[in-house]
């Protein structure tokens, strides 16, 4: 393995993989490490540690980047959301000082930017869209509300060092001027610099520029220039693996609240059955496992759509009454152990929604690995796990897909 990747969420994970195997990469999204034989360029090792406590996730990553070294891995990503999800406290800032301490390294970039999805950086300040990221919904984000779209300001909440800045101009001055203030950031010790990126050359420069830095952080954008740098070194067989084909019965699971999925949400039910789950009802066990299931069996194979996605307010009411741990507890349970009896009896595609509830998925599923397939929408590709046989995935993060996304990503992830 050359280069490798810790992700702090299964969406994230799928997304930066989709972009390392696009570079010509052979590689392999792990569920968690410590895996046996391995067999890639390129291995991303999806963590659940975004909204964890701050310790759990900084000892989640470190070992995660060990076993990683172990594998033999020459450079390590630390991959966090586009949108920089995360609050005063973390996770980011103390997981990137912790990888830094680890492998010895004086600086590492901070580049949460994504084009392809709207994501901008433009003086240390995140757009989404032509919004800044305080505008753009994140606000309202039930774990990590966004508040602040001044990165190195909010970074600096959760880091021990000074946070540094490349900006916009320095960026475009190109290769050499992007490692020159790297290296002057560096010796004026901030080891987590900020650097703009509006387009995908930006993020190529920059992929350039840090092709000898040890550790790597930002959203997947940021890794579209590393496939690079291996593959002038003659290190990369570029060689595309075939990938066996998923068959039978699918579903829609969405536990994702924001803005997009709630566009694609209600553009699904156009033409699909679906049932909502109110957090109340899962609170009091008016709404579980077995009645959801039932309700699918009842659809005749129309392909439904299960979903607690809610306007913010909606779920806030039932945060407040039962605690927003509780509330957020229960309905990645009731997903993660409905997927789980779908797949036992004969489910073999599954599309799912929202970061937290793709990661309580997988791991309900005890998945160990899963290959990567082609791109549905920007930033989420096809998966595909051996379960008994070929099992089609989908992990979408919140704020990715078209509106169409449900549909098209049932179509490419396997076969009825």
């Amino acid at each position: 393995m050359l280069l490798g990747a810790i992700a702090d969420d299964f969406t994230g994970a799928s997304d930066l993989a989709n972009t390392l195997a696009r570079g010509g990469m052979s590689t392999v999204q792990f569920v968690g490490y410590g895996h046996g034989e391995v067999n890639c360029e390129a291995g991303v090792v999806s963590l659940k540690t975004r909204s964890a406590p701050v310790a759990d996730a900084v000892q989640q990553s470190l070992a995660a980047a060990r076993w990683l070294l172990a594998q033999g891995c020459e450079q390590i990503i630390f991959k966090y959301c586009s949108t920089f999800d995360s609050t005063p406290e973390g996770n980011i800032g103390p997981v990137a000082e912790a990888l830094l301490d680890l492998l010895g390294a004086d600086v590492t970039v901070v580049c949460p930017a994504f084009p392809g999805a709207g994501r901008r950086l433009f003086m240390g300040h995140l757009f989404v869209g032509d919004r800044l990221l305080s505008e753009s919904g994140m606000q309202n984000h039930p774990l990590t509300p966004m508040t602040d779209p001044d990165i190195r300001r909010w970074l600096r909440l959760q880091t021990k060092g000074e946070v540094g800045s490349i900006t916009f101009d320095t960026i475009r001055s190109g290769e050499q001027a992007i490692r020159d203030a790297f290296d002057a950031e560096s010796k004026a010790g901030r080891r987590l610099v900020v650097a703009d990126a509006v387009a995908d050359p930006d993020l190529l420069a920059i992929g350039k520029a840090i092709a000898s830095h040890k550790l790597v952080t930002g959203g997947s954008g940021i890794a579209q220039g590393l496939p690079e740098n291996f593959r002038s070194r003659g290190k990369l067989a570029d060689r595309a693996a075939a990938l066996p084909v998923a068959q039978g019965r699918g579903i829609v699971l969405c536990g994702s609240c924001s803005t997009a999925s709630q566009d694609q949400v209600k553009h699904y039910l156009g033409d699909h059955p679906g049932l909502a789950i109110d957090p109340g009802e899962l609170m009091t066990e008016r709404m579980t496992v077995e009645r959801a299931a039932a309700w699918i069996r009842e659809q005749d194979g129309r392909t439904p759509i299960i979903y607690s996605t809610a306007a913010p307010q909606s779920v806030s009411a039932a945060q407040d009454r039962f605690g927003r741990e509780a509330v957020a507890k229960a309905i990645e349970g009731f997903f993660a152990g409905l997927a789980r009896h779908l797949a036992d009896t004969g489910t073999r595609r599954i599309v799912v929604g929202g970061g937290e509830t793709s990661g309580a998925i997988v791991e309900a599923l005890k998945l160990t690995s899963m290959q990567i397939g082609p791109e549905i929408d920007p930033g989420v590709p096809v998966l595909v796990a051996d379960r008994g046989g070929p099992l089609g995935l989908a992990l979408k993060s919140g704020n990715f897909g078209a509106p169409d996304f449900f549909s098209k990503a049932l179509e490419r992830v396997g076969r009825p």
